[in-house]
């Protein structure tokens, strides 16, 4: 950015929570076309929130409602990701209180992202629909590194959730906790968990234990972008989403309720909606403006 062009406003929102002081903050910067990726990354850094986001315009090729498509990148405080779930839905909940509710497409560096937005009762509301997901399978060896960098014993895990490595824009490794006090004990190797992420290429660790048929709570430590825990992480319950229907875990026509962000005294709650013959997950929540 030349040092005599207008800084561009930089706008705070939760998201996956009506109250400012729960759900996951982000940057929201509605027109970022004179930043570069270095005053992105200072602005992403400065904030410290887990993910910001930054909107230019959409490409030619992008086949979206005129005026509500738009190329959208996420910045954490140390890097650049593909996708980032809870900016999208913040940004989408923001643009909204601007030009109104309806539907938005965004193009990001995992692929083009729908959006719809509601209104109902002063309350605005965001789902986006995943790119198509896929699951992988995890080696013991960095199984095994995964569970000695958190401090878990192979015990701790549950058995119905096989360890894998889920995709819907961006990877996390998909782990079961077997009871609610091993999720709550989160005290991990910071260093550790970093370099065996950067080398399977790994956004967050999805933490799950699950309450209910339909109802899971969720921690996802993301220290490859430089903050010991994301607060509520819509891109890995995109993930989740397609991996517990794989395994068959929940129906293939399912909505999940999962809840984040309790341990960190930020509660959430994300919205993820499976639907039959279309592999692509649904993710939702509400959302607010900071200040």
């Amino acid at each position: 950015m030349t040092t005599n062009a207008p800084r561009p406003e930089v706008l705070r929102y939760t998201a996956f929570s009506g109250d400012p002081d729960g759900g996951n903050p982000a940057g929201v910067v509605l027109d970022a076309a004179a930043l570069d990726d270095s005053d992105m990354l200072a602005i992403a850094a400065g904030l410290g929130y887990s993910e910001s986001a930054f909107l230019t315009a959409p490409p030619e090729d992008l086949d979206g409602p005129e005026g509500r498509a738009y190329s959208i990148r996420y910045f954490s405080p140390k890097a650049e990701v593909p996708f980032c779930g809870h900016a999208t839905v913040a940004t989408a909940v923001a643009l909204a209180e601007r030009t109104g509710p309806g539907k938005l497409l965004f193009a990001t560096r995992a692929g083009t992202v729908p959006v719809e937005v509601a209104e109902e009762g002063g309350t605005v509301r965001a789902t986006l629909t995943s790119v198509e997901p896929h699951i992988d399978e995890i080696g013991p060896a960095d199984l095994a590194e995964a569970l000695a960098a958190l401090g878990w014993p192979a015990a701790d895990l549950d058995p119905a959730f096989p360890p894998r490595i889920a995709f819907a824009g961006a990877r996390h490794l998909v782990l079961g906790a077997a009871t609610r006090a091993r999720l709550a004990d989160l005290a991990y190797d910071f260093q550790r968990l970093e370099a065996l992420m950067h080398r399977l290429d790994l956004t967050t660790l999805q933490l799950v234990w699950r309450k209910s048929p339909a109802v899971f709570h969720v921690r996802d430590p993301f220290p490859v972008g430089g903050v010991v825990e994301d607060p509520a992480t819509g891109a890995a319950a995109a993930a989740f989403g397609a991996y517990a229907r794989e395994l068959g875990l929940v129906p293939e026509d399912a909505v999940l309720t999962l809840h984040q962000g309790e341990d960190l005294g930020r509660p959430g709650e994300l919205t993820v909606t499976l639907r039959a013959g279309d592999p692509r997950v649904r993710v939702g929540g509400t959302g607010v403006r900071i200040g």
